[in-house]
């Protein structure tokens, strides 16, 4: 490997323009395609196959109205006082001018839906007290038609009773013989008394049927007034239902407002959701403050901000304090932002087609700028002490190329790996984060490794400034004039027993010397970091994690305190409805679930929503105690499921849950289960790597376990600052909660990479001693002394970077930032720095220890460049360079 990057370094180096021309070409292509095709980001982590992004489908298909993004504004007096009549209407007339934004599907105002509330209260009281009139007034009828049946009844029975009696007698006629004068005289008084009985009987029928009549209207207005009572009982199980839903707050001071987009909230552009703020803005005039909640006002269309600007600035004041020209200074730099707009450029170019979160360019960008600036400045650090040791420029490029070159390429294939191993989570969003991240490290690789050497080429001796010319020529001088009269062979001695005593001073020497007091030092320190990662809780950010003086924070705040935590992340419930109901049954089914769901420990409401058409899907609204990142939150999301068994069997109602809070959750449990695989296979795959790489089994194995100290202790820190909140003042963590649910898998995926970085360049130094003939013990204080400021450059430069971002516009990326900063540092100066000089001091020889079988079978990479010891630059007939600077 290191003899094939010599080569390529060469070729960079005698094909200079050709090389920058080709990268230009590229970057061209791809900063066209990227202005051609960028579309919008999101922050959408949704996971395919869960319940939420199920229900969210379904609700899609069965109720395309409830679908749909929503964003909340909260509306304030500016003098703290109560909203007077003007001030509400004026608000009425925003939110109705709101309506006329483009994939604005409607509003709710909080007055008029206040109003509609109330009036609804009214009216319900009305037909409650006119139902109780209607029972009044039925209650005093009952009897009446009790008393008139009975007499009815009672008439009927006399009448009967006669009708009997003259059946009786028309028998005893029809024994007369027929037609004697007794027969006839009967027969004409029995005809008498049936007439006047008939006369009775028809009568009676009549009574009968008005009494039919009266009974019949009594009867339908039973009905009614059943019919008024279920009415009037749904209507108040609806009020009793909502009485922790509130728009506007109990004092009048506060009121929110819902927006309802036709698109989801990734969808919605930042132009329209600025109109919307600006038709909202004017009601400054007439004295009412608004704030929007983030998912209005946020906007991940801007990558970089002033505090990531100082970051870099910082890294460019490290690279001329090392350097000490502006030339070999703005190098790497320059490197980094090929790197960047490159990697950058392309992920932006793709985001028409595939949905991107806004982390995945912010994690590009970080890691792009990091380690393109480390990588580039490795190979020039290299390149720059090999000319002023008098290697040709042509050549040393080459040399650079092939022995840092060769540690970058291992590095940097190490951080793809574990970029690239995101991928495997089964988290889409994630993956895609971190294959764009891993493109963009792959391009900083690529460039250090062509464009770098084609630029040195070009720049020449005036990398180096003329004091550090001077500097070298005379040191070189005195050393020369140490040496005069020994012969090759006591000038190597006399100059490697010079370099075994510098390497016996300064950090390396003082580890090496106390290892044991070094290493149990530095391990009781992590852990001591650490402990606070035992109380590692997950989520994804909501508006209480925005800056204090956002207006994200602010809408945040103001509901909480005016309308309870829960309003900041009501929990949507889908139903599905059994077949073969009527409007009424449905209506008091879903009354039926509301009230089930109500009694789930923690939830302050539980509304029906809407139904669909076909009465088969129901929505409903249920609001939790705390806000949306809350442990008790979480715990109502797991109730609320299992709640779901009884709501099936007792009403036949399958439920699922969906929205924001409900996905924050499944995302954030998902990402848990994640972790492990993913540790096991970037870990496996690295381990495997860097065997490959230093011919040893104890050093990866020692690289792994002090990546694991890096690792926790960085957990400690993010959850001591942004969980606990402490230095709050100074990170500007005003509202401390759960840790970015995504943030350890990241962290673990690049501070890993990282990490392997590290330990290539400082173990390669360890081992390039080592196979040159030095004594193991030596060869750690050899390899770190060469090693170690080009690392502590790396380091401070990679943590400016990633400082940078702890104060960034987007407020997710803040805590990785840190996470990442402090990782770093933690990583190179005491694992790195510490931890593995002392432990390899202490392990000696047995440190590249690897068994005879693995020894065969394993290729021969060359990390130390041992094969270029023997190359001289016969292809350009150069000459070295002397020790001071070309005359011109």
């Amino acid at each position: 490997m290191a003899l094939w990057l010599y080569k390529l370094g060469r070729f960079a180096a005698r094909r200079a323009w050709l090389v920058i021309t080709a990268w230009a070409v590229i970057m061209g292509l791809v900063g066209g395609a990227a202005v051609l095709f960028m579309g919008p980001m999101s922050n959408n982590f949704q996971i395919p196959g869960t319940e939420t992004q199920q229900m969210a489908d379904k609700l899609k298909a069965d109720l395309p109205e409830a679908s749909g993004g929503t964003g909340s504004v909260v509306f304030t007096s500016t003098n703290g006082e109560p909203f007077t009549t003007a001030q509400e209407s004026a608000i009425t007339d925003a939110l109705e001018s709101v309506k006329t934004v483009p994939t604005v599907k409607d509003v709710i105002d909080p007055f008029l839906t206040t109003a509609a509330q109330k009036a609804g209260a009214a009216k319900l009281a009305e037909g409650a007290k006119a139902l109780a009139d209607g029972e009044a007034q039925a209650a005093e009828q009952a009897p009446k038609l009790e008393a008139g049946a009975a007499e009815i009844a009672a008439a009927k029975a006399k009448l009967d009773a006669a009708q009997a009696q003259l059946d009786a007698q028309k028998e005893q006629i029809a024994a007369l013989p027929p037609g004697s004068p007794q027969a006839q005289a009967a027969g004409a008084q029995v005809a008498g008394a049936q007439a006047q009985l008939d006369a009775g009987m028809a009568q009676w029928q009549a009574g009968k049927d008005q009494f039919d009549a009266g009974k019949a209207k009594f009867d339908e207005g039973q009905a009614t007034l059943a019919a008024k009572k279920a009415e009037l009982t749904a209507g108040q199980r609806t009020v009793d239902a909502t009485a922790g839903l509130r728009f506007v707050s109990e004092n009048n001071k506060a009121a929110i407002g819902q927006i309802q987009f036709s698109q989801s909230m990734n969808a919605v552009t930042p132009d329209n959701r600025q109109l919307v703020q600006d038709r909202l803005n004017t009601l400054e005039s007439s004295g009412v403050s608004v704030s929007y909640s983030k998912e209005i006002v946020e906007d991940v269309s801007e990558l970089f901000g002033i505090s990531e600007v100082v970051g870099i600035a910082v890294a460019a004041a490290v690279l001329l304090i090392m350097l000490g020209t502006f030339v070999a200074a703005g190098l790497p730099l320059l490197m980094a932002v090929v790197g960047v707009g490159i990697g950058v450029g392309g992920t932006m170019a793709l985001t028409t087609v595939i949905e991107m979160s806004s982390i995945s360019p912010m994690l590009a960008l970080m890691l792009g700028l990091a380690v393109g600036i480390d990588y580039s400045l490795f190979i020039v650090n290299r390149h720059r002490q090999q000319l002023l040791a008098g290697v040709g420029v042509r050549d040393s490029i080459a040399k650079a190329t092939g022995t840092s070159g060769n540690a970058v390429t291992f590095a940097g294939l190490t951080v793809v790996i574990a970029l690239a191993a995101l991928s495997v989570t089964g988290l889409p969003f994630l993956a895609i984060l971190g294959l764009a991240a891993a493109a963009t490290v792959a391009v900083s690789v690529l460039i250090a490794l062509t464009l770098t050497p084609a630029l040195l080429s070009l720049i020449g001796t005036k990398l180096i400034s003329k004091k550090a010319w001077a500097k070298n020529s005379l040191s070189t001088a005195k050393h020369n004039a140490n040496l005069v009269g020994m012969n090759n062979a006591q000038k190597a001695d006399a100059d490697e027993a010079a370099d075994v005593a510098r390497s016996a001073r300064g950090w390396g020497g003082l580890v090496t010397k106390h290892p044991v007091i070094s290493l149990v030092g530095a391990v009781i320190a992590l852990v001591v970091i650490a402990i606070p990662a035992t109380g590692l809780r997950l989520a994804l950010p909501d508006g209480g994690s925005e800056p204090v003086d956002s207006s994200a924070f602010q809408a945040y705040s103001i509901t909480g305190k005016n309308f309870g935590e829960g309003m900041n992340g009501p929990i949507i419930v889908v139903g599905s409805l059994p077949a073969g109901l009527d409007e009424a049954s449905a209506t008091t089914l879903n009354l039926d679930v509301a009230d089930k769901l109500r009694q789930v420990k923690n939830v302050e409401a539980a509304v029906p929503v809407t139904v669909s058409k076909d009465l088969r899907t129901a929505v409903y609204q249920v609001v939790p105690a705390e806000g949306p990142a809350s442990e008790s939150t979480v715990q109502v999301i797991h109730d609320l499921r299992a709640e779901g068994a009884t709501i099936s069997s007792d009403l036949d109602v399958s439920i699922g849950l969906t929205g924001q809070t409900a996905a924050n959750v499944d995302v954030s449990e998902k990402l848990g289960a994640a972790l492990p695989p993913y540790l096991a296979i970037v870990v496996g795959l690295s381990l495997v790597l860097l065997i490959l790489v230093f011919r040893s089994i104890l050093v990866p194995l020692l690289a792994t376990a002090g990546f694991l100290l890096s690792l926790v202790a960085a957990f400690g820190g993010v959850v001591a600052v942004y969980q606990w909140g402490w230095l709050g003042l100074i990170f500007d963590v005003a509202n401390p909660a759960a840790v970015l649910s995504f943030l350890p898998i990241i962290l673990i995926g690049v501070l890993f990479g990282l990490a392997m970085d590290y330990q290539v360049f400082i173990a390669s130094g360890m081992r390039e001693a080592y196979a040159h003939g030095q004594d193991a013990k030596q060869a750690v204080r050899t390899g770190f002394k060469h090693a170690a400021p080009v690392v502590t450059a790396a380091a401070i430069i990679m943590i400016s970077v990633f400082s940078g971002f702890i104060f960034s516009h987007l407020t997710m990326v803040r805590p990785l930032g840190f996470a990442l900063a402090f990782g770093v540092l933690i990583d190179a100066f005491v694992v790195r720095m510490t931890i593995v000089p002392a432990t390899m001091h202490l392990l000696g020889k047995s440190a590249w220890w690897l068994p005879k079988w693995l020894d065969k079978i394993l290729p021969d990479v060359d990390v130390e460049g041992a094969k270029l010891a023997s190359i001289t630059a016969t292809d350009d007939a150069e000459t070295p360079v002397s020790g001071s600077a070309p005359a011109k």
